[in-house]
């Protein structure tokens, strides 16, 4: 007899994140059991669904991490952990690297001592190095920290790595690891770079874009795709979740359709894009003022985005809306919110 699904539970690291809240929502939509990790006194708390049982704790407290896993006998235990920092700062942070890396040394300590039936590592498409020109950027099956550029991707591809390992390793360890490329969607109480994005240019804040590219999943199809992974994702394997490539005049293009605007900014070309961050970087450091415009912001635009997202399709079921479908129910969150006039 297989084990009923009364006792199966999921423990959630992250839970008060923009994909956390909508992987346990979507969970417990399903019947399932939601267990919570949060750090106490995390104003998000708020966004952990009424229904998740939530355990106060942090990455690097073992002791807050033994109650997490503390489960009754017979129970069926899978662990998704999305918690991380993430940084758009590209230089070298000790918390960034404390949670991001011990952090999931300790889960995956965690998940082998108490044989949990399988684990699910958010990481990051940029944990994966680039590819030249718009050559499709593919799962790999190692992660070098040294091939890949800002400190936010150094840290999950050593913490990527580090679930591989453990797999190689530990025969018992049934773990797969999802690649998201940048997370956008409702709900996104954080206002994280595409809300801001889009909060600022409806409201007639960006006069300026720069030519360049992105990549950004709804949150939506990302949760529906790591639950599946949990289901159907192999051990060992990495499965990158995107989005269809977007050039910055589509987004503006996009925008105005779905906001009602008429905005027309003026293109950066990335050479004086590039300029002008030098130029801000100087105004700065005579200021203390964080500089509007960086390199490190300029290359995640000029950067290869196009992420092949196939293997997910195939193997996990892994689905994707129209990209304007998610920045149109964006922007009415957006407006429900008070955040466009």
């Amino acid at each position: 007899m297989g084990i009923n699904m009364k006792n199966r539970i999921y423990l959630l690291t992250g839970a008060a994140g923009l994909l956390g809240s909508n992987i346990s929502r979507q969970l417990i939509e399903r019947g399932e059991k939601v267990r919570a990790l949060v750090l106490n006194g995390d104003p998000a708390m708020k966004y952990v669904p009424e229904e998740a049982e939530v355990v106060l704790g942090d990455l690097l407290d073992n002791a807050s991490l033994e109650r997490f896993f503390t489960v009754p006998d017979g129970t069926e235990v899978i662990v998704i952990h999305t918690a991380s920092v993430v940084t758009l700062n590209p230089d070298p942070s000790p918390k960034v690297y404390a949670v991001n890396v011990d952090g999931t040394q300790n889960i995956i300590n965690m998940c082998i001592k108490n044989k949990v039936k399988k684990l699910v590592y958010i990481s990051s498409t940029g944990a994966i190095p680039e590819k030249p020109g718009n050559e499709p950027i593919k799962e790999v099956d190692h992660f070098d920290p040294n091939a890949v550029v800002g400190y936010y991707s150094v840290t999950k591809a050593e913490a990527t790595q580090l679930v591989l390992d453990a797999i190689k390793k530990y025969p018992q360890l049934d773990a797969s690891i999802v690649h998201p490329s940048g997370i956008c969607g409702h709900n996104d109480y954080a206002f994280g770079p595409v809300s801001s994005f889009l909060i600022q240019y409806a409201n007639g804040e960006m006069s300026t874009g720069i030519e360049g590219t992105f990549n950004s999943v709804d949150v939506r199809d990302l949760a529906d795709g790591v639950i599946a992974c949990c289901d159907k994702g192999r051990r060992g394997e990495c499965y990158i979740m995107g989005n269809n490539l977007v050039t910055m005049k589509e987004m503006f293009n996009i925008v105005n359709r779905t906001a009602g605007l008429q905005y027309k900014p003026d293109m950066l070309s990335v050479p004086v894009a590039k300029f002008l961050a030098k130029v801000m970087a100087v105004v700065s450091r005579i200021t203390g003022k964080p500089a509007m415009l960086t390199d490190f912001a300029i290359y995640n635009l000029s950067r290869n985005n196009n992420f092949c997202y196939n293997k997910a399709v195939k193997e996990l079921g892994y689905k994707v809306r129209p990209f304007e479908e998610t920045i149109s129910d964006e922007i009415k969150w957006l407006k429900a919110e008070g955040k466009i006039g």
